[in-house]
């Protein structure tokens, strides 16, 4: 058996995929251009992918009887097709939720106790010259008894939640698809969650409910001070007008995830001007040393359930 990874590179050089072996012959690219994927695919039996699209074309012109996405969205391989020529389609969920949670509550920390800031003033001496102990020219804030807000309440959402409730905030949330009831956290509308909440944290999926959910009119109204992080899909907040907002009011955005990723040249958000108001970083929260393995070795419990 012949099994091809289209995009190793997306999985960290840092974790081992060597337990594909055991299931044949293994070879690996670490990136995969679109007009390279046909040749790669031609003579697998099983395709490993992450962001490569396989579309029909690949299909009709390979071997190919399983294609695993080592990731939870599906979008980059045609379903409908790949169910038509009978060809398994199997992704991963669940794998990351720690992981996102966890640069969630960095990025919040980031913003509070500013310790960016603090290490420069050591770093560059400026310590050891004061004339007393402390130095608290930039202010720190607790978590204690901050509202906080969040969309879309999943899995992620409600890990968000209980981490938030430890470090005692109060905790409340928006259903994106208007469905979710929670006894444990008060619902409320958008509305009220952007105008009234400290820290707002989005884990919801990208879909026509939540395109654009965010935008200049409904973000104008959160409060000074606010705290907004994204690090559910790009495209749930519309980024020119996050990028106004951000030189027109005083809000803390930490972004992990962008509309079109990478992150193209002409991204507005690349040109704030009050840059210490914004904390990008590219794509990394679902991305630690321990998701990533248990990534990996759900992906090979697919294979074993496809083989047997």
């Amino acid at each position: 058996m012949k099994l091809v990874i289209l995009d190793r590179a997306t999985l960290g050089f840092d974790v081992d995929v060597s337990i594909f072996e055991k299931f044949g012959e293994v070879i690996s690219y670490d990136v995969t251009k679109a007009n390279e994927t046909l040749e790669r695919v031609k003579d697998a039996d099983i395709v490993i992918t992450n962001k490569v699209v396989i579309n029909k074309e690949h299909m009709d012109n390979s071997k190919m009887k399983l294609v695993c996405i080592t990731a939870t969205g599906t979008n980059n391989v045609d379903l409908v097709y790949a169910k038509e020529k009978n060809i398994e389609v199997k992704n991963v969920a669940g794998y990351s939720t720690s992981s996102v949670v966890q640069v969630a509550f960095s990025m919040i920390f980031h913003f509070v106790t500013r310790l960016d800031y603090y290490k420069k003033y050591v770093d560059e001496g400026n310590w050891q010259k004061s004339e007393i102990f402390t130095h608290i020219d930039m202010p720190i804030f607790e978590l204690a008894n901050k509202r906080v807000g969040i969309i879309g309440l999943g899995e992620i959402g409600r890990d968000f939640a209980r981490k938030a409730k430890a470090f005692d905030c109060e905790v409340v949330y928006y259903s994106t698809s208007g469905k979710n009831s929670n006894d444990e956290y008060k619902r409320v509308e958008l509305e009220e969650l952007l105008s009234t909440c400290d820290i707002i944290s989005i884990h919801a999926p990208l879909n026509e409910s939540t395109k654009d959910l965010l935008n200049y009119e409904n973000m104008k109204n959160m409060k000074d001070g606010a705290i907004l992080l994204n690090l559910g899909r790009g495209g749930i907040i519309n980024e020119p007008d996050l990028a106004k907002i951000i030189d027109e009011k005083e809000i803390f955005c930490g972004i992990d995830v962008v509309s079109a990723e990478p992150i193209k040249e002409s991204n507005q958000l690349l040109n704030v001007k009050n840059k210490n108001r914004l904390l990008l970083t590219p794509h990394i929260g679902w991305a630690s040393v321990e998701a990533r393995t248990r990534l990996i070795n759900l992906v090979a419990k697919n294979i074993e359930e496809f083989i047997k």
